[in-house]
């Protein structure tokens, strides 16, 4: 389905072009609305079934396609590769209502470079269209959490093993969030955050944000 340009008729070359493929209409027209309010993205065509979205992204090659793990009955999942192969230079947001980490897994697994949750912000959805189309990675802090307790081969045996909520800080620590940003979205005080951060330098041995991001790298956390 090919979306109409933006009222004033603008379409900058330098906005991220953005494919929207869900099978519900409401929740395209409110992504849609969200992204036509900011002159960074572009929304150049909308999907609701899986072959729709395939055509679409041969057509456009949009730079971004948010993507919902199920549309009309049918997992959109084994479609990725074949995403990808039709327009290597996109990016694939997943988004979706599925919060178990296997599916978060093999959709990174599959080429996917974001994993959110509909239940994100408004704010949070933007953040992460931005993160993929700049190269990054993004994955829900809470489902990044669970998959770097479950990757328990890729943390240092010798460290002490770090809590959810301590993982979610150091994602976002990683995504340059700050303490007050953190705590806002965690929904705890900002002297909360800041226990959270000397319990990560005590148990990685790390101090400065830099060696903090560094850490995130390692355990996948962020690109």
């Amino acid at each position: 389905m090919e979306v109409p340009r933006r009222p004033d008729g603008r379409h900058p070359s330098a906005a991220t072009t953005v494919v929207l493929a869900d099978d519900h209409l409401v929740v395209r027209a409110g992504m849609r609305l969200l992204m036509a309010a900011d002159p960074a993205f572009d929304v150049i065509a909308e999907t609701a079934t899986v072959p729709e979205t395939l055509d679409a992204v041969r057509q456009h090659h949009p730079r971004v396609l948010v993507l919902d793990l199920t549309m009309s009955g049918r997992s959109s999942l084994p479609t990725i590769p074949g995403l990808l192969s039709a327009s290597p230079g996109t990016r694939i947001l997943v988004l979706t209502m599925q919060e178990d980490p296997a599916y978060a897994r093999e959709a990174l697994r599959t080429g996917a470079a974001g994993y959110l949750l509909k239940e994100a912000a408004a704010e949070e959805l933007l953040a992460a269209v931005r993160q993929v189309a700049g190269g990054a990675t993004y994955v829900q802090p809470s489902l990044g959490a669970r998959l770097a307790v479950e990757n328990i081969g890729v943390a240092d045996h010798d460290e002490e093993p770090l809590t959810d909520r301590e993982t979610e800080v150091l994602t976002l620590l990683a995504l340059g969030h700050t303490n007050q940003e953190i705590a806002r979205r965690l929904y705890v005080s900002v002297r909360t955050v800041e226990t959270h951060r000397s319990r990560l330098r005590d148990k990685l041995g790390r101090d400065s944000r830099a060696e903090l991001i560094a850490v995130a790298r390692e355990r996948g956390l962020v690109a």
